[in-house]
């Protein structure tokens, strides 16, 4: 029997948590291993604020590296209330970071030092990012925090219960997404890891090269059935939350139809096990190891592997307006065990689907 197997162009991952000290260490080579460059999310303690801090923590990437090593990590400035349009500035100057994430105040790990006033006193801000064409990295936040940054609102963090958790998307596409694009149109925005068909909807009814959408394993593999099944599975367990599956499929189907629109972001987020299995466990899916091969799957059972390029590989780059990798990866149809968990200095981490099967094997050339 022929092995089946593909030969793309090396994929990027457009959002990815490396963490800091030992887990850094523990997980950059699973990532260098399979991707060319990731956009490296900046919600760390201290948060990653200004050009200089996000330099030093790209040298500390960057030794941590396995040697030989050409991963190249694109940095990200954590937007907050008092950052300056010259902090833009000199982050588009900088050469090394791509773009700004938008953490609305205590809406995930880390982000305590977040935007409390998106329309205020991020104006100059934002209008600063249209001139230079700096992209938005924007997640949509908790329930309690959608509507402190509508238009003209500042405040109403804790007070809108009324929320239901499996609606937040919705809820931020129409009382601040949707409002951003109409006062900034020009502003590129990448809407991420998205979870639902009324992001699809969005993404697809705005101006293509302005607005897209970062999509992970995780949202185009499970359902939200996946947490509760055999009892609670804290690994599975991510923000924001798994949906319902007509969900899901609506966001396999965009991914797979070859829409530019779309673009490989895995999110990976790595925690300690002891950090997970808690009585409060962290939100995130650690998924590097398991990504490629997760995406390939989708992709072969929609009978569009021949689209799978476009996604990994090249939506991403030309949005960012980055060449794309010269170097090739190998995807082989071969079985083989996800690792139980990864150990690193004082714990370990427990992958995305840890033990089970999987199909296919990427692997470099």
């Amino acid at each position: 029997m022929i092995k089946m197997e593909l030969t793309i162009t090396r994929p990027d991952d457009w959002h990815l948590h490396l963490r800091d000290g030992e887990l850094l260490q523990a997980v950059v080579p699973h990532s260098s291993q399979h991707f060319g460059r990731a956009i490296v999310m900046p919600n760390l303690r201290p948060p990653i604020t200004t050009t200089a801090a996000a330099m030093t923590y790209r040298q500390t990437i960057l030794k941590a590296l396995p040697k030989g090593s050409n991963f190249n990590p694109l940095m990200t400035l954590y937007l907050t209330d008092t950052t300056s349009p010259n902090e833009i500035k000199l982050a588009r100057e900088s050469g090394v970071v791509y773009a700004v994430k938008l953490y609305p105040a205590g809406a995930t790990t880390n982000s305590q030092d977040g935007v409390t006033d998106l329309f205020g006193k991020c104006l100059p801000v934002l209008e600063e990012m249209v001139q230079l064409k700096m992209p938005l990295l924007y997640p949509y936040p908790s329930m309690e925090l959608a509507y402190s940054l509508h238009p003209y609102r500042v405040h109403g963090e804790v007070t809108n219960p009324d929320v239901d958790v499996f609606d937040r998307e919705k809820v931020f596409i129409d009382t601040v997404l949707r409002p951003l694009i109409q006062k900034f149109p020009q502003l590129k925005v990448v809407m991420e890891h998205i979870t639902t068909k009324d992001a699809v909807d969005f993404v697809l009814s705005s101006d293509e090269g302005f607005v897209a959408a970062t999509v992970t394993p995780q949202h185009i593999v499970l359902n939200r059935n996946s947490l509760f099944q055999g009892g609670l599975q804290p690994h599975n367990y991510c923000l924001p939350v798994l949906k319902r599956e007509i969900h899901r499929q609506a966001i396999a189907s965009a991914v797979t139809s070859g829409s530019k629109r779309f673009f490989l972001g895995t999110d990976s987020a790595p925690h300690d096990r002891r950090n997970k299995e808690c009585p409060c466990g962290c939100a995130g899916i650690y998924n590097s190891p398991v990504a490629l091969s997760l995406y390939a799957k989708v992709f072969e059972e929609a009978g569009a592997l021949d689209k799978l390029e476009a996604f990994a590989s090249f939506n991403g780059p030309d949005f960012y307006g980055l060449p794309r990798n010269s170097s090739k990866i190998r995807l082989s149809k071969t079985a083989w065990t996800v690792p139980a968990s990864f150990s690193f200095g004082s714990g370990d981490i427990v992958p995305m689907f840890a033990g089970q099967v999987l199909d296919w094997l990427p692997s470099p050339l």
